[in-house]
């Protein structure tokens, strides 16, 4: 066991333990010049109780114990798709007091509208992508089918016939199903609701046949055998649902869709601080205990470098950008 001390530039000092070649974050905080010595604000583009909120809820906690200072949650859920949060961050300070976290639809909005009040790449700058989350196809019971396959060959035989519901126009499962449609060239027509919910309810009903589902809203019917699973989204099987394959390995290779929450500082924060902001949050998301949590809402942690994200975004906004164009999908 080894004790440095650290002299911080601060009105005290702090000694800083290192264990195992762990260094406490109070060392990181004084390469970021003191960093935080105030509260931050910690914008999360949904509405309190959603998944984002969770995962901000989570984060903001660990980095209070860690760096010393409130991380205040603020849920700002206007503007459709996140753009309300987005813009208010874009337009802060760019002093690391001002954070975001946003998901999926930060990659569609670029596309989904005519023109946004700010720049994804010009305005923010990434920090790490938090995590990930698989949706499920799911099916009503009543339709005559088994697998991915027998889906696809059952659209195809029944265009325009067969109806997938979603939470919305330009949705993270709209999305899904456009992909789906582009890819098994079929023409399965879809139902937007407002939200989620209604969806699945038509579907247990059979007044809809199809939904691509988060796991947390359909995993007691698939269950209970009131909603037929056929495929998870992701790349990789779920443990959730590890029986279920994917949709790649079901015959439409390279398929992928889902949910992702990341966070941005506005362009400009210092680079130590986005370099500390970094190293805490990607530390916090890989260990045990957040692991498990995020398992139990169906995501899986990620925690990248800001390089990485950036280099994930941008293919992700060209990737939905063409499912968008090809179903002709638009947002005022």
């Amino acid at each position: 066991m080894t004790i440095h001390l650290l002299m911080l530039p601060s009105v005290r000092a702090c000694a800083v333990l290192a264990l195992s070649g762990v260094t406490f974050a109070v060392a990181a905080a004084q390469s970021a010049g003191g960093y935080p010595n105030r509260p931050v604000r910690f914008v999360v583009a949904q509405a309190a109780g959603g998944n984002a909120d969770f995962v901000a809820r989570m984060v903001a906690g660990e980095l209070a114990k860690r760096l010393g200072h409130q991380f205040v949650v603020d849920n700002r859920s206007g503007g459709g798709g996140g753009v309300l949060a987005a813009e208010l961050v874009a337009k802060a300070n760019p002093d690391g007091y001002t954070m975001l976290l946003v998901g999926s639809s930060f990659g569609v909005n670029p596309s989904l509208y005519k023109k946004l009040p700010y720049d994804s790449e010009r305005d923010l700058a990434p920090i790490t992508l938090a995590s990930t989350a698989t949706q499920i196809l799911v099916v009503t019971p009543s339709l005559p089918v088994q697998t991915v396959q027998d889906l696809i060959r059952l659209a195809q035989a029944k265009p325009d016939e067969l109806n997938f519901g979603s939470s919305g126009n330009g949705g993270g499962p709209h999305l899904a199903g456009e992909l789906f449609n582009l890819m098994a060239k079929t023409r399965m027509t879809h139902i937007p609701y407002k939200g989620a919910s209604g969806s699945i309810l038509d579907l247990l009903s059979g007044r809809i046949q199809v939904v691509f589902a988060t796991m947390p809203s359909v995993m007691i019917h698939v269950r209970s055998a009131k909603l037929r699973g056929l495929a998870v989204t992701s790349l990789q099987r779920s443990s959730l649902v590890p029986e279920l394959p994917t949709i790649s390995e079901s015959g439409l290779k390279g398929f992928e869709s889902g949910t992702w929450q990341g966070i941005f500082v506005p362009r400009g924060t210092p680079e130590p601080v986005v370099r500390l902001l970094n190293r805490e949050i990607v530390d916090i998301v890989k260990t045990p205990e957040v692991r498990k949590r995020f398992e139990i809402e169906g995501g899986v942690p990620v925690g990248n470098s800001p390089q990485e994200f950036a280099v994930w975004l941008r293919a992700e906004i060209a990737k939905w950008g063409k499912v968008v164009k090809a179903a002709k999908i638009a947002l005022e």
